[in-house]
């Protein structure tokens, strides 16, 4: 049996005492669904089975470019990151895989392996990381890495990535996330076309070095670091690359890493389409890549893409099983806080897509009702699921309310006792 870090009668007891009002809640919601022909029960099988990775960097505080403010508690390592990343998954019963970022969570592999089993917690995809310099290394990547005009540069960046792979073979992960940040900030400063040339060539290489079962997945940004352009700027390059590459490589959706405005549900639809969608990055953004919680400015948005998944999953499609993963920064919150509650926020987008009486939408838009059409997704977003999230929690043994049981647990005020304070600094524009 698996460990836990927060006492199992701690969360019986904020259980019991909520337990009684959550039933009542989910027969009445049943009931109200019943009447829609939907059978309440069905549709919280399907949400205690929907899980989202947790990124190891996720559970530290986040920062701008121009200063971060670190928590109390913060994590000084990988083996304190697991431990962050249990609690998640204990309250929440949402987050069963931590994601790693190398050269950030570095260790020994079989030692990461034994420190996550024992909370019953197992490794998504890996993420390599040639957009900044590690201690000791030999070359730089200001200018880039996998694009870099220089050759030994290129190589550096490769052989980060299949090391990646090595570790990920230990661990059991099944992917590779390459997300760079090559690009110029000025009109002239790199070719774009032999710059695209020297990364997809470099690509090919990583590609060659994934083991049989493996995918590889490449996300697109359009601005930052670079600002004037980037490599891999848009969905459209990135499905270029997945196509270039071959069977194994798909598209890995950002939702913070499009223009203001973007139809990014459509974009989805498309990848699906054509068999290239590898997964998401869930999070929020106002103005851009703001990593913001995920559901905490457009969870209309949010739902949207999910009605494009939940039809996806249920016509069958051809190649669909995208992957799941937070991405966010957390300046100003407990990050454990903001994570279990973006894990419960992509959960409920999920259970409402999955109230979509898509035969009757099928029939507005084949009809050409605007209006209905738009109603019928209107009506499944306003159902109020909470109360299958929670009875979802409360059946795989998480907590009916994952901030109060954690609140109440004294977590934060325990592990800050522990461990070290870290000391704030400013950002590199100030």
């Amino acid at each position: 049996m698996s460990e836990t870090i927060i006492s199992a009668d701690l969360v019986a007891s904020h259980n019991a005492a909520r337990k009684a009002d959550l039933e009542r809640d989910y027969q009445s919601l049943g009931e109200r669904l019943d009447r829609r022909g939907i059978a309440i029960d069905a549709i919280r099988a399907k949400v205690e089975k929907f899980a989202v990775a947790i990124p190891s960097w996720g559970v530290g505080t986040g920062g701008t470019r121009f200063a971060r403010f670190p928590g109390a508690g913060e994590p000084r390592d990988i083996f304190d990151k697991i431990e962050d990343c249990a609690v998640i998954s204990q309250l929440t019963q949402a987050t069963p895989t931590v994601s790693l970022h190398i050269p950030w969570d570095k260790a020994d592999p079989n030692r990461l392996k034994q420190a996550a089993s024992r909370f019953g917690l197992g490794f998504d995809a890996m993420n390599s990381n040639t957009f900044s310099d590690a201690r000791d290394q030999k070359l730089s990547y200001k200018f880039g890495s996998l694009s870099h005009a220089d050759a030994g540069t290129r190589r550096q960046a490769v052989e980060h990535n299949l090391e990646c792979i090595e570790i990920g073979k230990t661990l059991g992960s099944k992917a590779l996330t390459v997300w760079i940040g090559d690009g110029s900030n000025f009109p002239g400063q790199v070719n774009f076309a032999k710059a695209f040339e020297r990364y997809l060539d470099a690509m090919k290489e990583i590609y060659a070095g994934l083991p049989a079962d493996w995918k590889l997945f490449s996300e697109h940004k359009m601005y930052e670091p670079a600002f004037y352009s980037t490599v891999v700027q848009d969905w459209g390059t990135n499905y270029l690359i997945a196509k270039e590459l071959g069977d194994k490589a798909f598209c890995l959706v950002d939702l913070g890493h499009h223009a203001p405005n973007v139809n990014i549900e459509m974009i989805v639809s498309r990848l699906i389409q054509f068999k290239k969608l590898g997964g998401f990055h869930f999070n929020d953004s106002k103005y851009g890549d703001d990593d913001l919680d995920a559901g905490s400015i457009d969870p209309y948005r949010l739902f949207l893409v999910f009605n494009e998944l939940v039809n996806a999953e249920l016509s069958g499609a051809e190649g669909f099983d995208p992957a799941h993963m937070l991405d966010q920064s957390h300046n100003v919150t407990d990050p454990i806080e903001s994570l279990m509650l973006s894990a419960v926020e992509v959960q409920r987008a999920y259970a409402q897509a999955l109230l979509v009486d898509r035969k009757a939408l099928e029939g507005f838009q084949d009809g050409n009702d605007a209006l209905m059409a738009t109603q019928t997704l209107k009506a499944a977003y306003r159902t109020d699921v909470e109360p299958i999230l929670a009875m979802a929690r409360l059946k795989t043994g998480g907590a009916i309310d994952p901030v109060v049981a954690y609140r109440a647990a004294g977590y934060r005020a325990k592990v800050a006792a522990e461990r070290p304070a870290v000391a704030g600094g400013s950002g590199g524009i100030v």
